[in-house]
């Protein structure tokens, strides 16, 4: 049974993660509760030994009145690829009819996402357990659309992670998995504040078995594949140190770190035994990303980690954007062929490189 509880504020000092789990649970419900701290009773004691997350990068169904003609067959070509107790996707943009956009009638290279607050229910058909809202359009529609994006996250039983002080946390019987997104803007967990970032993570590790984190991080476009390890700035904008940061998480306790932000995919390593995908780039977006190029692969990760979110396997699979944004299964594997010369260049002997059919094993 996996039941879905969203944390806010403080959470409990004990350190759940050293608890031990020896079976799979079976079945599933959803509950979403805020901003209470979490409750130690559970529908189901149901023990399991590990779990399996299945992540994906940037996705917005479209930017209203520009919608898909139908929404809900829309993420059919990887509905089997994405299935996995914990389903995790930056929504990038808002779920609102609410607020007013941040562009204005004279603004220039401005973007603006709103999708209707009924589409929060086609992602959870679609397997999605946790969105993630720290990034640079979860505040396209001011407060208003923030607030709406939330309730209608809330309403279809989806955990939402990213917003100032959030932590969602995901139970799999009696497995807690906790997901906390980063971006470099203060009306997010903001990256750039490292003391208060890292302060979230160790109480996120307080409070789950498994840390899940996910940062909003570095330039954009197809010249930003690399990972640079230096600050990248884009628009003007410091977007972080994707290097250094995603480091600081693994030593503050994140026992997987997963990226989005640069519209392109970018390399995987092992730090201290721990994986790092430093962009899963685009998926799923209904006319509103380019596909041109580099820019139309894309990827699903899948990983499963024990009960002490010690990494146990990895698959990657490939995917290619249409020209309309839609994701489907590439069994060529040209993501994969892309992201290990990626990683091979950035990373050297602590890369991560996808094998035969998508595994991915630590480096020897």
């Amino acid at each position: 049974m996996l039941v879905i509880v969203l944390v806010v504020g403080a959470l409990g000092a004990s350190r759940v993660r050293s608890r031990p789990a020896s079976a799979r649970a079976r079945g599933a419900s959803v509950v979403s509760t805020t901003p209470a701290p979490p409750s130690t009773s559970s529908p189901s004691t149901t023990l399991v030994p590990s779990v399996t997350l299945a992540a994906v990068g940037d996705t917005i169904l479209g930017n209203g009145p520009q919608l898909p003609p139908d929404a809900g067959a829309y993420f059919e070509p990887v509905r089997a690829a994405l299935a996995a107790p914990v389903v995790f996707g930056n929504l990038e943009g808002t779920f609102t009819q609410a607020g007013t956009s941040k562009c204005t009638a004279t603004s220039t290279g401005c973007y603006a996402f709103k999708d209707p607050t009924s589409y929060a229910r086609v992602y959870r058909d679609a397997g999605f357990t946790v969105l993630n809202s720290a990034n640079n359009h979860s505040w396209d529609f001011g407060a208003p659309g923030a607030a709406s994006t939330s309730s209608a996250l809330a309403r279809a039983g989806i955990a939402q992670a990213g917003l100032p002080g959030q932590i969602a946390v995901l139970r799999e019987g009696s497995l807690r998995v906790a997901v906390v997104g980063f971006a470099p803007y203060y009306n997010t967990n903001n990256l750039l504040d490292v003391p208060h970032a890292t302060a979230l993570i160790q109480r996120a590790a307080q409070e789950a078995n498994v840390v899940v984190v996910y940062m909003h991080a570095g330039a954009e476009g197809p010249s930003a594949d690399h990972v640079t390890r230096r600050t990248e700035t884009f628009y003007g904008e410091n977007r972080g140190n994707p290097y250094d940061f995603a480091h600081l998480a693994v030593r503050a306790g994140a026992d997987l770190v997963i990226a989005s932000g640069p519209h392109v995919l970018r390399g995987l390593e092992f730090y201290r035994g721990h994986l790092i995908d430093y962009s899963l780039g685009d998926f799923t977006n209904f006319y509103d990303f380019a596909t041109l190029g580099d820019l139309r692969y894309s990827a699903i990760l899948r990983v499963s980690l024990d009960a002490r979110g010690r990494f146990e396997s990895a698959r990657f699979v490939s995917l290619l954007l249409s020209a309309d944004g839609q994701a489907h299964v590439d069994p060529t594997g040209q993501a994969a062929s892309f992201v290990n010369g990626l990683s091979r260049a950035d990373f050297g002997p602590a890369a991560a490189l996808v094998g035969p059919g998508g595994a991915i094993a630590p480096p020897t």
